[in-house]
This record gives C-alpha cells, structure tokens and sequence, in this order.
C-alpha cells in the first residue's frame, strides 16, 4: 500500500517542483543547479536532474529522489516525508494500521494524547467544564497577563499539569501503553515505591519536530516553590534528539524560507509574542541542546542545522543580560563558521524580547530587528562603549573580537572587518 503511495505521488510531484519549494533553483541546460544546502560551498555543485527526477551534489555526494531530498532537509524519518508529501501531491494516504506499528510510531501516540490530556487540564475542570474557577483559570490568566492571546495558546496547544504525583500516569491507565513505553518517552519516572509523573505542576509547551508531530515537553514551573527548577525539559527518547530541533520550527520554516532570514530567541514566551507581533520566522532554543552552557560546537551545528538550510540570515535577540550575551557569543561564533551572516539584536538592557514587545511595543520589536547589526559591528560597539583607554580597547579587539572574525567563512567579509 505504501509503495503504491509513494509511486502515486512520484507522478505528481516532480524533482524541480520539490527542491525549488525550499531551495533557489538556476537553470542549467535541462538541468537545474543550486548551491548545495547539505554543505558549504560557494560555487554551485548541486544538480536537479528533471529527466532521471533526482538530484546529485559533484560537491559532498548527497543524492536521492524527492523522499531523499525532503527527509535530509527537515530531519524527518520516511513516514512523515511520505505525509508531507502526500500533502502537496493531493495523495490521500491510506489510515495507519495500530497493529502494525513500531516502537516510535507509539511513543509519537503517546505524545500526542498528553500533549491533548495537558490541553484539557487548561481549559477545562475536572467535571468536563470550561474552566472558570481553580487551577485552570489561573493559568490562563497567567499567559494572558504575559501577553498570549487565546489564538496562541491553542495554535501552540499550551497546557498545564497539577501538581500531583500520578495525574497523567493514571491517565495512561486501561489505554494500551506499558510502563515502559510512557518512561521511554520521558513523561514519567521510576523509583523503589513504583512509577511517578516526570512534569507536576507545571505549564507544558510541547515541542514538534519540523513536520509538527509532537516529540517533547518544555514544563515551566507555576507556583515556584523556590526548590524546582524553572522549566523542566523532557529528556532525550527514541523520538526526540534535543540537538536536531528548535522550538517553533514547525511554525516557523515557511516564515524563514520566504523572508530569507531567522530570528533565534530563547525562551517560548519570547517566540510566540515574537509570531504575535508579525514575526513568524523566529525560532527558540529553550528545551534544545543549545540551553546547555556546555553544549558542543557538534550540537549546535546539528541544531541550526534545518535554519541554516533554509536560510544564511540569522538575527540573534537573545536577553541583554551576561547570560544572554555569552549564549550569543556561543552561537554567533558556529553560525559565522557555518557561514551565516549573523546579526544581533539590540534590546533593552534588563529587557528579554517578550518583555519589550508586551510592555513596550511591537513596534519596538520591529525597530531592534530592523536595526539588528552584524554580530562583529555589534561586538565592537559594545567594546567602544565600555573602554575609554585605547590600549585596552586594543587588547580587547585582539582577544575578543578576532577570533570570531577568523571564524566567518567568507573571505571577502572577513577581509571587511580586518
């Protein structure tokens, strides 16, 4: 059946149609040529062959058809290539078999039916009623005091979890799924006296992989007890690899293709006002490898991965505190390797991107975009408007400021900064 499928939608898709739909294509003969997005390179050496309906890259040897093509660029595993594909190709695709399917197939049911059992908790009461009094309401009235409108929450199915020990535990109960199975995707935790919830009290963001299946959790913590820690992330499973995902991706990458540039923030709030204020290209690191300050140059590269593919335009609007500066430094110095124009945002100090947009303005969001500088010009301010003495502004650019720009790609706009 699945053959059939993917040979049905071979015949109405084709290569050209496919990889133009994410990547600027150059007619070359019959063929058509492009600057490979697998790796770096400045002169074309990815081919689109619309007479073999496939493609061939001289440069790193990727090749494929248009299954290959839509699985290496998102990240995606075959089934939900074959869905997206479906999608364009108008292919209906015959219901899923539950008898038949594997052990990540379960894991992304059981996702969904929490992501959907955290939604309820949101809007409705323990007898099934819109939730007018107790702990769903004032969850509400939280996101809303943040600025979320009633549209966000729901396109980004925000929910919340009591604090109780086995709430969604006993919700699994009686449908279908073993221990194992709901411990393997990260939702609950094993100790001597039996299975207990991994997310209490807590409002849940789930986090989608590119084609919007539900893979994780981001629980920020509502009455903080001044012991847990402020958001809690679901650890790695079988579907979810915290360094080949951002936050927002799903809703982003359209957004990011067609504007020819990405916004990386940190925090949900800061991404859903962000889309809020008109900005549907921004992505975020929290609940991603990138949160982690130890993080390796291997896992950030992994998780700018699809951005950088589907653009080279990064602008960075991390907080303008010690900790956001020091993320941007970690970031900007892999995207400049990676070869990304990399810019920065400038915020108000004290301020992070939810904050300016939701007690100053939108168009103060607009304004710090717009005026996003290169990450070297904003470097160098940040130098000459903290340092009065010449000599140490000399020392300062050679120690600090150097390294990143030995770190772009290009030599022409490193020979700028020299």
């Amino acid at each position: 059946m699945i053959n059939s499928s993917v040979q049905q939608i071979k015949e109405r898709l084709s290569i050209e149609e496919v990889v133009s739909s994410y990547i600027k294509l150059d007619r070359a003969g019959v063929n058509f040529k492009a600057r490979c997005p697998f790796h770096n390179e400045k002169t074309p050496s990815f081919f689109v062959s619309t007479e073999r309906n496939n493609y061939y890259c001289f440069g790193c040897g990727a090749k494929g058809d248009i299954f290959t093509f839509v699985e290496e660029f998102e990240g995606l595993d075959f089934k939900s290539t074959l869905k997206i594909l479906a999608e364009k190709a108008g292919v209906a695709l015959i219901e899923f078999n539950k008898e038949k399917e594997g052990e990540k197939d379960r894991l992304y049911r059981i996702t969904e039916e929490a992501t959907k059992f955290f939604e309820k908790n949101l809007v409705e009461n323990p007898k099934g009623k819109q939730a007018s009094y107790g702990a769903g309401k004032e969850v509400l009235e939280y996101l809303k005091s943040r600025g979320l409108t009633e549209k966000s929450i729901k396109d980004f199915r925000i929910g919340f979890v009591k604090n109780d020990w086995r709430e969604l535990y006993s919700f699994f109960r009686g449908k279908g799924f073993s221990d194992t199975e709901l411990e393997k995707a990260g939702l609950i935790k094993k100790t001597e006296k039996g299975y207990y919830d991994r997310f209490r009290g807590r409002i849940m963001f789930p986090i989608s992989d590119s084609s919007g299946r539900v893979i994780a959790f981001s629980g920020r913590i509502f009455k903080d007890d001044g012991k847990s820690a402020k958001y809690l992330n679901s650890p790695e499973t079988p579907i979810f690899n915290k360094s080949s995902v951002l936050f927002g991706i799903d809703k982003a990458k359209d957004s990011i293709r067609k504007n020819d540039f990405s916004i990386l923030v940190e925090g949900q709030f800061d991404l859903i006002l962000s889309h809020q204020a008109g900005f549907k290209n921004t992505v975020a690191s929290s609940g991603t490898a990138m949160t982690d300050s130890l993080v390796s140059k291997e896992n950030i590269i992994n998780n700018l991965g699809l951005i950088t593919r589907l653009s080279k335009n990064i602008v960075l609007a991390y907080d303008a505190d010690k900790a956001g500066i020091s993320a941007s430094n970690r970031f900007a110095k892999i995207a400049l390797y990676l070869g990304m124009d990399v810019k920065v945002a400038n915020i108000r100090e004290g301020m992070d991107p939810a904050d300016l947009i939701s007690k100053v303005g939108k168009d103060a969001w607009r304004t710090s975009i717009k005026n996003s500088k290169h990450f070297i010009e904003f470097m160098l301010d940040r130098i000459l408007n903290s340092i009065s003495d010449e000599r140490k502004i000399d020392k300062e650019i050679r120690e600090k400021l150097l390294p990143f720009v030995n770190d772009i790609e290009s030599s022409i706009e490193k020979s700028h900064f020299i």
